[in-house]
């Protein structure tokens, strides 16, 4: 059967196990092939852009590679005794790039998103990119559609955000890329500064100006420091209850940068001083929790920058099963 979109393309590879008992499940046994006209909980739709990243990247690796490793990993968390074996998950390929149009890149993704939404309004979208430059057209092709579905609502959609980095680059400078996605969102009035709400900024990796702009435009953030002295639960439930008192939707991007070097060596802008990786993986558990979310995606990971083990891969698809841990507790 021919796939239907126009903008999105089936997984370039799929990685399938035997179906086994449901107490035995691994998540590559789970995931299924998006068949259209078939109702799902979640999909997965891969995002194969790092073109447009400041730092050289191979994130558009990522999807695929994401796509080999859920073998690792059962359907079974005990840190929450969540068995993920409830979901119906289908991987639903991935958004079709151009091989040198970044602008056209974006413009596909904004398309796609809205696609799939139409086609299947009621499912949890997760991407997996790719570089941060992303997460601008998926939020304006959200607001597309809850925008003009309206569902009774205004369809303001808020950002929760963890990164090391602003995101508040200059579009002048150079046109989008992985360090413009919050700017590029706020300057064309998809979003208002003051729904951004950014975990994870800390050190010397944020020039002043950018400090300044976020402080004009009322965007909220948390740095590592005060994540230290406050506890991410802390935290997250203050920035969700801060989100829920402004927007209708909030959606959740993860660049793995956020993380301290040690844990995501394959981060190409890794850092010293980031989150540790259970901070991550609880935070993004209990963000998932929250029913205003609509989505989300985990960018910036260059699997060719990983150790052997895939250690980064690894905790980016943990973070994707953790959120998807939080979605299933609202059920």
């Amino acid at each position: 059967m021919t796939y239907p979109y126009q903008f999105i393309d089936p997984p370039q590879v799929i990685y399938r196990g035997k179906p086994g008992s449901l107490d035995e499940m691994k998540m590559d046994q789970l995931i299924q092939e998006h068949k259209p006209g078939n109702p799902f909980d979640v999909g997965l739709i891969g995002v194969p852009l790092s073109r447009s990243s400041i730092s050289p990247s191979a994130a558009s690796e990522n999807p695929n590679t994401i796509r080999g490793i859920w073998r690792s990993f059962s359907t079974y968390n005990i840190d929450y005794d969540i068995n993920l074996n409830r979901l119906k998950i289908a991987d639903i390929g991935d958004i079709r790039m151009h091989i040198t149009d970044i602008l056209r890149c974006h413009q596909n993704i904004e398309n796609g998103v809205v696609e799939i939404l139409e086609a299947n309004p009621s499912f949890l979208p997760v991407f997996i990119g790719g570089d941060h430059s992303i997460t601008c057209p998926i939020v304006k092709g959200l607001k597309k559609f809850y925008g003009v579905q309206g569902m009774g609502r205004d369809g303001k959609i808020g950002i929760l955000q963890f990164d090391t980095h602003f995101d508040l680059r200059d579009l002048k400078d150079g046109g989008p890329s992985n360090g413009t996605p919050i700017r590029g969102l706020i300057e064309s009035g998809v979003i208002e500064g003051q729904h951004v709400v950014n975990i994870g900024l800390h050190g010397y990796f944020n020039t002043h100006s950018l400090k300044k702009y976020a402080d004009e435009n009322g965007v909220k953030y948390y740095t590592i420091r005060e994540v230290r002295k406050q506890g991410i639960e802390q935290i997250i439930s203050e920035a969700i209850q801060y989100l829920k008192e402004k927007v209708d939707f909030i959606y959740v991007t993860v660049d793995i940068d956020v993380l301290d070097i040690a844990f995501a060596p394959a981060a190409p802008a890794s850092t010293p001083g980031g989150l540790t990786t259970w901070e991550l993986f609880e935070a993004v558990y209990l963000a998932g929790k929250e029913e205003k979310v609509i989505g989300m995606d985990v960018v910036c990971l260059d699997p060719h920058r990983d150790l052997r083990n895939l250690a980064t891969v690894k905790t980016g698809a943990h973070v994707i099963l953790n959120s998807l841990c939080g979605y299933l507790s609202r059920k």
